[in-house]
């Protein structure tokens, strides 16, 4: 199990042509990621090969899903024309968007998160899923890779990792990676994202794989009390977590758009208590976040090597 992605993941890529859309589309395919196509309006009707695979290249995301069965999209397009590729993946009803670039203006994610808000299904239950944008992606290791994430740095197992920042995503990993993960998801540290910390908790909370959860937050925003008083209603499953950020100054933006205290809002003190007061143990530094997993990680699933 894991959550958003599985094996059976039919994925295309937005921008495949592109220098960063090539590159990565390989290492996704070395990852075992189900690639089955790529989006180029300029370069509809040709392929791409990596290795041994061939992949067509589409005209359109409606014209990819049509004849490939894609549910999955990852968007690698510069940040002027991004709006515009996701617009075109949540029109053609595809189930998740991970939108890779950064520097997508902060208008230009609100209107497109508004978009996928709007678009529902029979049941009530909104079609497309946006993960980012400026995010490392998803992975559920051993099974599909949509993202940037180095794919070698752990294997499968029962934590689910849930994170605003790329490169702590993959420090964790490493700290946790005799552990291993069910799913470790990047949703990016924009002031307007697609999946919430809240969002990765309940999937984590209802995936039966997934036995402890790490959740790594920073400065700005309210994302982490709120995720806090989520956890405190709903997780039943032990969580431990780590909020980047206990020196940055007062009023400076600090790496991503949506990293910046105001007054006392937005602190990592002020999210370090919410979680504490949730029942979330959180560490002053990765490692020690590792640490406090680990104490708390179901006994019985440790691995023999422990």
């Amino acid at each position: 199990m894991s959550i958003f992605i599985n094996k059976d993941s039919k994925v295309i890529v937005q921008g495949i042509t592109g220098g960063e859309g090539s590159k990565h589309t390989a290492r996704m395919l070395h990852a075992g990621t189900n690639v089955v196509g790529g989006v180029n309006a300029r370069k509809a009707g040709t392929s791409v090969t990596h290795g041994e695979k061939t992949l067509p290249v589409y005209g359109t995301v409606k014209e990819a899903i049509a004849e490939t069965g894609a549910d999955v999209s990852i968007v690698f397009v510069p940040p002027a024309f991004t709006k515009d590729a996701v617009v075109e993946a949540i029109e053609a009803e595809i189930g998740l968007v991970v939108v890779i670039t950064e520097g997508v203006p902060v208008q230009d994610s609100a209107e497109f998160w508004a978009l996928a808000q709007s678009k529902k299904d029979a049941d009530g239950n909104q079609i497309t899923r946006i993960i980012g944008p400026n995010c490392p992606g998803i992975i559920t290791p051993g099974e599909s890779l949509v993202g940037i994430t180095p794919a070698n740095i752990t294997g499968k197992g029962g934590v689910g990792l849930v994170s605003k920042s790329g490169t702590l995503t993959y420090q964790m990993m490493y700290e946790l990676r005799d552990l291993g993960f069910s799913t470790a998801i990047g949703i990016g540290g924009d002031p307007v994202i697609g999946t919430t910390h809240i969002d990765a908790l309940a999937a984590f909370e209802a995936d039966p794989d997934t036995k402890a959860i790490v959740m790594i937050g920073e400065i700005g925003g309210d994302a982490e009390e709120r995720a806090a008083e989520f956890i405190k209603n709903n997780v039943t499953k032990p969580v431990v977590g780590y909020v980047a950020g206990f020196t940055a100054p007062e009023g400076k933006t600090m790496g991503h758009a949506g990293a910046i205290v105001s007054g006392s809002a937005g602190t990592a003190q002020a999210k370090k208590e919410a979680l504490e007061a949730a029942g979330v143990k959180v560490g002053k530094t990765p490692s020690e976040t590792a640490h406090l997993l680990r104490e708390v990680y179901p006994e019985h699933e440790e691995p023999s090597n422990l």
